[in-house]
């Protein structure tokens, strides 16, 4: 599959990889390019998002991966468990955050990256409801042990060419 993943996964190798297979969760997947990276890797992946249309179709015969069609602004519920991970990239419904939480196993990881208040001033996202505030990321994960953080402006160093927030954190064992 010739899909490109963060390069966070790259970058920072020794926060991704395991031996054993992992449980991570794809929210709002779009493509499934960070999830494809963890599938290619042995690892279990559930990808969801409200149209799963764009997923490659050849994980969908994938045994480790798990596909679900959800609207989960209007209140439709991933009944899987727990997470050893879970991604979200390029997407924000605030009263989500809480259940993203509670659905990570104790010592797994949120990797949490999307847009910010300022990428209204150069492009899409312009809603305010889908643009997080200044350390709004650390502020909804104080509580958890911040691995990585970073915002972003479109001159950045290796950026992505938006303003953009990065959090990886992990979930306290107790």
């Amino acid at each position: 599959m010739t899909l490109t993943p963060s390069s966070l996964f790259n970058a920072y190798p020794d926060w991704f990889t395991r031996a054993t297979p992992l449980r991570v969760l794809d929210l709002a997947c779009g493509s499934g390019r960070n999830g494809v990276w963890f599938l290619e890797r042995g690892h279990h992946v559930t990808f969801v998002d409200l149209d799963t249309s764009a997923l490659p179709p050849e994980i969908k015969h994938d045994p480790l991966a798990h596909i679900f069609q959800l609207d989960l602004e209007q209140g439709d519920t991933v009944p899987l468990g727990q997470f050893d991970m879970v991604l979200v990239f390029n997407y924000l419904h605030r009263p989500l955050i809480p259940w993203i939480k509670d659905s990570v196993l104790p010592g797994g990881l949120v990797v949490y990256e999307t847009f910010t208040e300022a990428q209204a001033s150069i492009g899409r996202p312009k809603n305010p409801a889908f643009l997080l505030g200044k350390n709004e990321l650390r502020e909804r994960f104080t509580d958890w042990e911040q691995v990585y953080y970073r915002e972003e402006t479109p001159a950045t160093p290796a950026g992505s060419g938006a303003y953009k927030a990065t959090i990886i954190c992990r979930k306290p064992l107790d």
